[in-house]
């Protein structure tokens, strides 16, 4: 059984108040008070950090609403502890909670670079563009002490691959020089993740993310070095975040973003009793209204996975952000956020091929 903590409460720098049971496990455990005894109340959880021992690094998919077929995730779990993450059930498959574990219990792929290598190096292997740090963040924390998702760049700017980034670190400008490389030749976009404008929903809601003013300046950091750079204005969140999207999107054309994409919040799995006790502890008055509203989007649900729907939801409350988007976005003069993926393949060379001049040998 994965190791659990009794009861909830809140944590410095942490998303997540407690650790759910894991859903694969046939057994879980509640808090009782026996008048007897009291667990040690926890104040802080220390972070782990061990290798995962992959065996490939690129991930294939065929779902229509991403735009990309392939990506690389440097790491699992993610540090940012931000409570809506969509990644955070996929601990469960590692035998751990999606609450506080996938925040304090993060893998990394060790040899990332030399997998990279060898699959860019098959003979079959098909270039289309790779989105890389998409399930977790590639610029969490811990990459800046293990600079996998650099060396990760480096092999593709070498390769001359195309490469679509999303994040909301501000330790992406430390590859400004591999970004602009690749810039010149049609080979990158990024796109900054902004949630909300104002620090004190950033806080509970993203805890150890970069502040929003610190996105804006690394939007404009990448526009002056010539690097394509783009604002998603996600997750939002009715009642919570929603009102701020114009706002978002005009502060992040002023910042120098060419292009602009929302997604509405998605609480698959055990995130939706992570958000749930989230409002209870920073929303308790509003709680049941911003339910009931993310409600009206999924169908009656808390969630709804279909194709066509998960990112945007359906629905008169889905419909009326949808027109929002598109009325500010266009006032705003932002290219759709689809065309990100719009990079050239032609320039790519695989790692360890080179062409070879055949000559008359006098």
């Amino acid at each position: 059984m994965a190791r659990s903590f009794i009861g909830h409460q809140t944590l410095k720098g942490r998303g997540a108040a407690s650790n759910p049971a894991v859903r694969f496990e046939a057994t879980s455990r509640e808090q009782a008070h026996d008048s007897w005894y009291e667990e040690e109340i926890v104040e802080h959880v220390e972070e782990t950090v061990l290798p995962d021992r992959a065996r490939s690094v690129i991930t294939t998919n065929d779902s229509p609403d991403v735009g990309f077929d392939q990506s690389i995730n440097p790491y699992r779990g993610c540090s940012h502890g931000c409570v809506y993450c969509f990644a955070r059930p996929t601990h469960a498959y590692l035998g751990l909670s999606p609450g506080l574990d996938f925040e304090t219990k993060l893998f990394y792929k060790a040899d990332a670079v030399k997998i990279l290598e060898a699959e860019l190096s098959r003979p079959k292997y098909l270039c289309k563009p790779i989105a890389l740090g998409i399930n977790t963040d590639g610029y969490q924390p811990l990459e800046k002490r293990l600079e996998i998702t650099r060396g990760i760049l480096a092999v593709l700017a070498r390769c001359r691959h195309p490469v679509t980034i999303v994040t909301k670190s501000a330790l992406i400008v430390r590859d400004l020089d591999l970004l602009a490389d690749l810039a010149r030749d049609r080979l990158v976009s990024v796109m900054l993740s902004i949630t909300s404008l104002t620090s004190d929903i950033k806080r509970t809601l993203e805890p150890r993310a970069a502040s929003p003013q610190a996105r804006l300046r690394v939007i404009e950091q990448l526009t002056h070095a010539g690097i394509p750079v783009g604002v998603l204005v996600a997750p939002v969140i009715p009642a919570i975040t929603d009102h701020e999207m114009e706002d978002i999107l005009e502060a992040a054309r002023e910042a120098g973003a060419s292009s602009a994409g929302y997604v509405l919040i998605r609480l698959p799995h055990e995130v939706k009793l992570l958000f749930r006790e989230w409002l209870s502890r920073h929303y308790p008055d509003r709680a049941d209204h911003v339910m009931s509203l993310i409600n009206q989007t999924r169908g009656g649900k808390d969630y709804d996975a279909q194709f066509g729907q998960r990112m945007s939801g359906t629905g008169v409350f889905a419909e009326l952000l949808r027109m929002r988007f598109e009325l500010a976005r266009r006032k705003c003069g932002f290219d759709p956020a689809e065309g990100r993926h719009d990079l050239t393949t032609a320039l790519f060379r695989a790692p360890g091929r080179h062409d070879v001049q055949l000559t008359l040998g006098f």
